[in-house]
């Protein structure tokens, strides 16, 4: 452990401790053997490419640092790359990404800009030394802000393992917890060790890292190590280092009783000059101030600034805020330095030693004492924002207006801060401070004139923060609270705004329909004047409406779009044509609503209106999929995505193009590319129930391979059948999840529950798969319940078609009724429920006595498993076929281009033309580097060594005729 004295203490230990010498360091790690093993052990998973992090607690003083310090040495000496940085004790309005931005300003000192690949104006958002940043559509991207990250750590780490040391995570800002959260469960960099302390006795019931530990706790790959306090040798051995010579046994005895093991207090005890411990308080901040109260008094209040500043803080803000002679102020530095209480850091500014210090000296202030000199900071970086670090000012002109208890520039500061966290991509950030502004309220008599806002716009624009931080409880109480306070009558059009907010809000996280709010919307709006904000929320209104009432939500988009006309907006028309065709798709055949649809796509592109094609383009895709277009549904939804995210609703309309992408791709066979973006979907993580897209899709994909992930995800799902309100069409696919991810018995009891669901009749799109489920679970009632309910409803496209026949020929079950539902899935096109059909006749088939067809549907079937690495499949495959005695018909030996998918045949087909890998990612809507993964898969497959023997295969096969 390090150990530190005060200069003006005295060394030599008097009595039994004359003859001994104390040392300032010591180079051995005590009682931390089986700690620095396990961090060892992390490190050996990390460079067999194993995502890995690990977690030190412990409370203060413990020794986490000294840990990861040698650690970090071994690390290096081992060819490791190790970055460190710190989170800032300015609590939860604090800097955001303060310890990524420290270390990526290592890097970057290091290896130079050109270590960011050339994104330096998108990195200025992190480091604002490297420029302005750079496009402003950027900044409601935090996502691609976090991709960035990762990339760059990814590079960083392809050639060695990098180790991220993240210290003092219990000071951690929102911000940077999300991030942490990213790469720890999402992006899982394989070559990248996380490392992340915090303070144990930090955490109290509400701290915001407790639930956000629990939620790492599950994630694989993660490790928890809490350090112990040291028992009496651990004291014994830490102060023979520490002193140079062995202890007497009392002094041991002493020092342990009173510091409890932990190593800190044993160094402050060791750095006292005191054997008995008499004059040592019980308190460590007792303890640190004895230490401070043997410097002399003009170094006393040298500290007492500098611990107001926080526990980093610079010469220049330093003196100009001490208000002393420059030369009086370097002499009381170098005895707060020379006692070990504050160091100087590589920057050339100061750091307190250890932090519990600065958190006993800044407590230790008087009353008034505290307020000037946190006032006096604050305007000292409001007139010189240049001595803190840049991004840092408006942070930390808020956090000292407020410590100094003068509410009014409180205030302001924090609704500036605010906005600079907005800007930062820091939402939660944003969300605190506005709260925090919201307390204020009351205690500032002038508050409306110096923000130049009502209550009512403070809250309203404090729920939009929390919408965007994903905080949807809390925007839910803010907007309930605003309209609360306002008056309908004199603010209809605000009380239209903030009822149809809350009927979102209520949607969204399964509380209700919000139909009663919606409604009370409209009827306000009827009294409100021709806009362009009274047509949008005529739209919304119809959209919130199109779950609950489908007439009623088509009279009012029809409104909408001639309220739209009237004020000739092209953008306006565009969103309420798109709401129209959103509303009547209950009604209207998906033919019919596709060209009004995307004529608002060709109006929208060729006015570059990317928030209304961002939407469009789902219901062009949604719409296109129904029609069984399923190429042509992948393509506008991959066109929709890059849009999405430019204009920063990639949680919301960004998602639902992914999980339409990946929709596509699940029916066209093309399962791995289905799960990346299923994967990107969840990174985005969005709220409530507008995770189900991709949720159930990634939960039904999973549960088809077999994967062991499959189960954790089918439960998250079917939870939100347990909410007050969900839509028909998310209901109807949880309820068939349910029954596929059931074990009998339960099966039978999740389809008894399903079949007794009085709408199902209501959406075909959903309801026959969900009948094709429930058609396999033998029980009477339940398949008798499903061919009533299969009577009834209708099939006007190929899908339900297939449906239909595969419930007739589940209930049937002779070779007929199986061949016309292999039939039907063949004209739909969709790869596995074709697989899935071809076992069942290959079954009915073998029942009948024709061994031969049998073998053909169940080689076949098993093929098209195979590709699709539907694992459960083919297993069931290759079961009926020893069942019915053939001889390796699920595993025939492959001959040619059998082994390659669909997907690699097309990959084929474009390398045996000589397109490159960036022509194939193009001619495909696939990236570079899927590309090159499916080039790769496709040489070994083929047993040849390059892409030139590879299109040799192709012609001699005549792939490409």
């Amino acid at each position: 452990m390090i150990a530190t004295f005060g200069a003006g203490a005295g060394t030599a230990w008097h009595g039994m401790l004359d003859s001994v010498t104390a040392y300032a360091t010591s180079d051995v790690l005590v009682g931390r053997e089986a700690d620095l093993a396990a961090l060892r052990d992390a490190l050996k998973r990390t460079r067999g490419a194993e995502p890995t992090a690990v977690l030190v607690g412990g409370e203060a003083g413990v020794g986490k640092t000294r840990l990861v310090e040698e650690f970090g040495r071994t690390a290096t000496a081992d060819g490791a790359r190790v970055l460190t940085g710190q989170c800032l004790e300015l609590g939860e309005e604090g800097l955001p990404f303060a310890p990524f931005a420290a270390a990526l300003r290592d890097l970057v000192r290091a290896d130079g800009v050109a270590v960011l690949d050339g994104r330096d104006q998108d990195f200025a958002r992190l480091l604002p030394e490297l420029g302005p940043p750079g496009d402003a559509v950027l900044e409601t991207r935090r996502g691609y802000l976090f991709e960035l990250v990762a990339a760059l750590f990814a590079r960083v780490s392809a050639e060695r393992p990098l180790v991220l040391v993240l210290e003092d995570l219990h000071w951690a800002d929102r911000s940077t917890r999300d991030l942490i959260g990213f790469l720890v469960r999402s992006a899982r960099l394989p070559q990248v060790l996380l490392v992340a302390t915090y303070r144990t006795d930090e955490l109290h019931r509400g701290h915001p890292l407790r639930p956000f530990l629990a939620e790492l706790d599950r994630v694989r790959g993660v490790q928890r190590i809490e350090l112990d306090r040291l028992g009496r040798d651990g004291t014994a051995q830490m102060l023979t280092h520490l002193l140079g010579a062995e202890p007497e046994p009392a002094l041991v005895d002493t020092v342990h009783d009173r510091a409890q093991g932990n190593p800190f207090f044993i160094e402050q005890f060791a750095a006292s000059g005191d054997p008995e411990c008499c004059d040592i308080p019980h308190s460590l901040r007792d303890l640190l101030l004895t230490r401070v109260d043997q410097l002399p008094e003009q170094a006393q209040r040298v500290l007492r600034v500098a611990a107001v500043g926080g526990t980093r803080f610079g010469h220049e803000l330093l003196s100009a805020v001490a208000g002393m002679d420059e030369g009086e102020l370097e002499s009381a530095l170098r005895i707060v330095v020379a006692a070990q209480l504050i160091t100087v850091d590589t920057d050339g500014g100061y750091e307190f030693r250890h932090a519990l210090v600065r958190e006993a000296v800044h407590d230790d202030l008087l009353p008034g004492e505290h307020a000037r000199l946190h006032a006096r900071y604050a305007e000292t970086v409001e007139a010189q924002p240049h001595l803190v670090a840049m991004g840092r000012a408006p942070a930390e002109i808020a956090h000292h207006w407020h410590a100094a208890h003068d509410y009014p520039r409180a205030l302001t500061a924090a609704r500036q801060a605010a906005g600079a966290a907005a800007r930062r991509y820091a939402y939660a950030e944003q969300s605190r401070l506005l709260e925090r502004v919201l307390e204020l309220w009351e205690l500032v008599d002038d508050a409306a004139e110096r923000l130049g806002a009502g209550h009512i716009d403070l809250l309203e624009e404090s729920a939009l923060a929390a919408i965007d931080a994903g905080d949807h409880q809390r925007a839910l109480k803010l907007t309930r609270a605003a309209l609360a306070d306002l008056d309908h009558a004199a603010e209809p059009l605000r009380a239209a705004r903030l009822l149809v907010r809350r009927a979102k809000l209520l949607y969204n996280a399964g509380k209700s329909d919000g139909a009663d709010e919606s409604r009370e919307a409209y009827r306000l709006l009827h009294g409100v004047a021709a806009s362009q904000e009274r047509v949008v929320l005529l739209a919304d209104v119809s959209y919130q409406l199109s779950g609950v009432d489908d007439e009623e939500a088509g009279r009012v988009a029809a409104e909408a779009m001639a309220a739209a006309a009237e004020l000739g907006d092209v953008s306006t028309e565009v969103a309420a044509t798109i709401v129209y065709g959103r509303a009547c798709g209950g009604r209207l055949p998906a033919e019919e609503a596709l060209p009004t649809m995307e004529a608002a796509a060709v109006r929208a592109r060729a006015t570059g209106d990317l928030p209304n094609l961002a939407r469009a383009l789902v219901n062009i895709s949604d719409s296109l999929f129904e029609l069984g277009r399923y190429e042509e549904s992948a393509a506008a939804a991959a066109e929709g995505v890059p849009y999405a995210d430019r204009v920063g609703v990639s949680r919301t309309t960004g998602v639902f193009l992914l999980a339409n992408h990946a929709e596509a791709l699940v029916a066209l066979g093309r399962w791995d590319e289905a799960d990346a973006r299923l994967e990107e979907a969840a990174r985005h993580d969005p709220p409530g129930t507008l995770a189900l897209p991709w949720l159930r899709l990634r939960a039904g994909l999973r549960l088809a391979r077999g994967h062991e992930a499959a189960e954790p995800l089918v439960q998250r799902s079917v939870a939100y059948l347990g909410k007050p309100y969900l839509n028909l069409d998310n209901r109807l696919s949880l309820l068939e999840l349910r029954i596929l991810g059931a074990r009998p018995p339960a099966d039978e009891a999740a389809a008894r529950v399903a079949v007794s669901e009085p709408s199902i009749a209501k959406r075909p799109r959903y309801g026959w798969p969900l009948l094709a489920a429930a058609a396999t679970v033998d029980a009477p009632d339940i398949r008798a319940e499903v061919g009533r309910i299969a009577a009834t409803m209708p099939q006007p496209y190929p899908s339900h078609r297939a449906y239909a026949a595969q419930v007739r020929a589940l209930l049937d079950g002779g070779p007929g009724a199986w061949r016309a539902a292999e039939q039907a899935w063949r004209a739909d096109g969709q790869r596995y429920p074709l697989a899935v059909t071809l076992l069942g006749r290959a079954a009915a088939e073998a029942a009948a006595g024709d061994r031969t067809a049998a073998g053909e549907a169940i080689e076949e079937a098993a093929a098209i498993a195979r590709a699709l690495g539907a694992g459960p499949l083919a297993e069931e495959a290759d079961t009926l076929a020893r069942r019915i005695g053939l001889r390796s018909a699920a595993h025939p030996a492959p001959t040619g281009t059998e082994v390659l998918t669909d997907r690699e045949r097309e990959v084929l087909r474009l390398v045996a033309e000589g397109q490159s890998n960036s022509r194939i990612a193009e001619r495909l809507y696939i990236s570079p580097k899927t590309a090159s993964v499916h080039v790769s898969r496709i040489i070994a497959k083929l047993s040849v060594t390059s892409r030139g023997e590879a299109a040799a295969v192709a012609h001699r096969l005549g792939l490409l005729d």
